[in-house]
């Protein structure tokens, strides 16, 4: 293991970082203009580079810590101490400059992230506001009332809640965008 490897690494990270970033894009895109239909999907698609992103994690964690053993450096150190310690020659540099694009990638992912929750928020199906006509919880009867007919566009209502719970996923994957620990490696905040 060495520094290349770890370059390798934080490569292979950014470019699940930008595929996130446009599965995010496509979504928003697909919802504003109007192609809810497809919301289960992209929402899979980001759930995949999710999933993706956590084995670039693991993989980027082991080879920085071999790196940072080899530099005697703390195993945990984070990317801007290994670009800080790292020995003369372009290492500092090729370090930095990961850095500097993985920040700028969580600020877009973040943005990103941001659009995409406000816009899903604004998607407001009949069946996710309780106007689709249903009953709700209580069922607005009373215990000797007989119980409300299906209403004649089962279908519809279906395809109400069908699209209420791929709003709620797709908010519910959004939310887990966020990359905690990844943003801890780089060393914390950067604006």
């Amino acid at each position: 293991m060495s520094a290349g490897d770890l370059s390798a690494a934080l490569w292979q990270e950014r470019r699940q970082l930008e595929l996130l970033l446009f599965r995010l894009e496509t979504q928003r895109l697909h919802v504003l203009a109007g192609n809810v239909q497809w919301l289960s999907f992209t929402a899979s698609e980001v759930e995949s580079v999710l999933d993706r992103l956590r084995f670039e994690a693991l993989a980027r964690s082991v080879e920085s810590a071999a790196v940072a053993a080899e530099w005697g450096l703390p195993a945990q150190a984070t990317l801007n101490e290994l670009a800080a310690g790292a020995p003369p020659g372009a290492w500092p540099e090729v370090l930095q400059d990961h850095l500097d694009g993985l920040h700028a990638l969580l600020r877009q992912l973040n943005d990103a992230a941001t659009a995409n929750e406000d816009t899903l928020r604004n998607l407001s199906p009949p069946a996710a506001s309780g106007a689709s006509g249903a009953p709700g919880p209580s069922g607005g009867q009373g215990k000797d009332e007989a119980a409300a007919p299906l209403p004649a566009d089962t279908a519809g209502v279906i395809d109400q809640l069908t699209t209420a719970g791929n709003i709620e996923r797709a908010l519910a994957l959004v939310r887990r965008t966020a990359q905690p620990l990844l943003e801890q490696y780089l060393g914390g905040n950067r604006e």
